[in-house]
């Protein structure tokens, strides 16, 4: 992880002139140059857009009607400058204010050298990582008629989890410096989840290239699909909370289906995770079996927010998320890639809902039984 030839330039945002004038000391005798020194969140958005820096080291609590934060969220949507936050404490509220406008890590007062060094340098790679991933989701999508919506999406579902990882990462070093009871499992805790989001929606790209480049085929085999739908229930009850319950109903008696295992079980814990998201205030979540005229049908029934007769219509499109989805975070990719799972199965797949009323899905799969 090697800094640039260049010198980098750093723009410090710090109300506290002391403060300001120690830390633009170390920051040139490690080699940096400092651009300029301000104290306000409108000073900062305004020398950000003339200089752009390379770094902008962002205090929390500065002068002005709006704090650091909150001039980091303006500066991230306007400007490609990773910002690291500086402040004297940090409580949860607080790191979960900064973990939504893109940060690059977190420094706690005083500031030593080495802690600085490496926050920088880890800043600066991390954001040439996040540059090129856009660059390389925007090659992938370029022959896509979405693809300025992919572009946008993809990039910012991408550099969130990122961002989580190494702002995670830093409160993670430093926990372990000034030993604060229980920061450091909540930091792995936020980790792990990161890395699961990305890991994901990885997926959900690479399945949903596949599939429309052609490359998606079917693996059949013999498939008992009670046990795996049980399998399936019991790894999404970690994601369920105590207000849900999850339900498995079939009147059929176990037997082999010529399906592909590998492509059912991805279609299969689509429906029933979204099935758990967008039942926020928890209800019965329903797997249900049987089967029917050479058909094996699956119904995933939940009692959650339900969509509008117009959002239905546009359901297995790419990007496409119901209005009424509020703060629940999906990438609007997921149930395009089940359509095309049950296309390749030669299957049908309807939805009833209502708002308020919840959702069902009811997929109908041709089987050859053995």
């Amino acid at each position: 992880m090697n800094l640039p030839a260049r010198v980098i330039n750093i723009l410090i945002v710090e109300d506290e002139l002391l403060i300001a004038k120690n830390l633009s000391q170390k920051l040139e005798k490690l080699g940096y140059k400092i651009a300029d020194i301000v104290s306000s969140g409108a000073d900062a958005i305004q020398r950000a857009g003339e200089i752009k820096p390379d770094l902008i080291l962002m205090d929390i609590v500065i002068k002005g009607e709006i704090d650091g934060i909150e001039t980091a969220g303006i500066i991230h949507q306007e400007l490609e400058i990773p910002i690291i936050y500086t402040t004297a404490y940090a409580d949860d509220e607080t790191l979960q204010r900064a973990e939504n406008t893109g940060s690059y890590g977190y420094l706690l007062k005083p500031f030593k050298e080495r802690e600085l060094h490496a926050t920088i340098k880890i800043a600066l790679s991390k954001h040439q990582e996040a540059v090129r991933m856009q660059k390389l989701i925007a090659l992938a999508a370029a022959q896509s008629e979405n693809r300025s919506r992919f572009i946008s999406m993809a990039y910012h579902d991408l550099n969130t989890p990122l961002t989580t990882i190494q702002l995670s990462a830093e409160m993670l070093e430093n926990s372990e410096l000034q030993r604060t009871p229980g920061t450091t499992n909540k930091n792995v805790d936020r980790i792990k989840k990161a890395v699961s989001n990305m890991s994901e929606l990885l997926d959900e790209i690479l399945m949903l290239s596949k599939a429309e480049s052609g490359k998606l085929s079917l693996n059949l085999n013999p498939v008992n699909v009670i046990d795996l739908c049980k399998s399936i229930l019991e790894e999404l009850q970690p994601i369920a909370t105590q207000k849900h319950f999850l339900n498995f109903r079939t009147q059929i008696e176990d037997w082999p289906a010529n399906l592909d295992a590998k492509l059912l079980h991805h279609l299969l814990t689509n429906l029933l995770s979204n099935a758990i998201k967008y039942s926020p205030n928890g209800g019965t979540v329903s797997l249900e079996l049987s089967c029917e005229n050479q058909q094996i049908i699956f119904g995933v029934r939940d009692e959650g927010i339900g969509m509008t007769p117009e959002y239905q219509g546009r359901l297995f499109q790419q990007f496409e998320r119901g209005a009424n989805v509020g703060n629940i975070k999906g990438s609007g990719l997921g149930l395009c890639i089940v359509k095309h799972i049950v296309d390749l199965h030669g299957g049908t797949i309807s939805v009833e809902s209502a708002i308020g009323k919840g959702t069902t899905f009811i997929v109908a799969l041709p089987f050859l039984s053995h």
